[in-house]
């Protein structure tokens, strides 16, 4: 007996539906810019942080990136003041993820 018969026999009643399950979300394109975005390293309160400033899109757009490199990354951070602050020292990925997406990326500070 499939999963299918058995919600039948607890709900009989229910209609099942012909829609699709799940609505795909469609791929959100970023404002690729002409401007360097700037990806600098800083410690914080003794704990290494990477920073990436001067994106030129809405900040809409700048939470989603936000949220892509933290998922890549498989690290925390956040969107603050028009930055983005990971944590950890990730400079060399997140630049070569960046250049990636399209962006022109400088590195700033040792």
């Amino acid at each position: 007996m499939d999963l299918q018969e058995q919600l039948k026999k607890l709900f009989p009643e229910h209609q099942s539906s012909n829609e699709p399950e799940a609505v795909k979300e469609r791929e959100h394109s970023l404002f690729i810019q002409n401007e360097f975005m700037i990806c600098k390293y800083e410690k914080r309160k003794g704990k290494a942080t990477t920073i990436i400033e001067g994106y030129q899109g809405t900040d809409e757009d700048f939470k989603i990136l936000a949220k892509e490199l933290k998922t890549k990354l498989s690290v925390g951070g956040t969107f603050k003041d028009n930055s983005i602050i990971i944590q950890g020292d990730y400079r060399d990925k997140i630049m070569n993820l960046l250049k990636e997406k399209g962006f022109k990326v400088k590195r700033v500070g040792g």
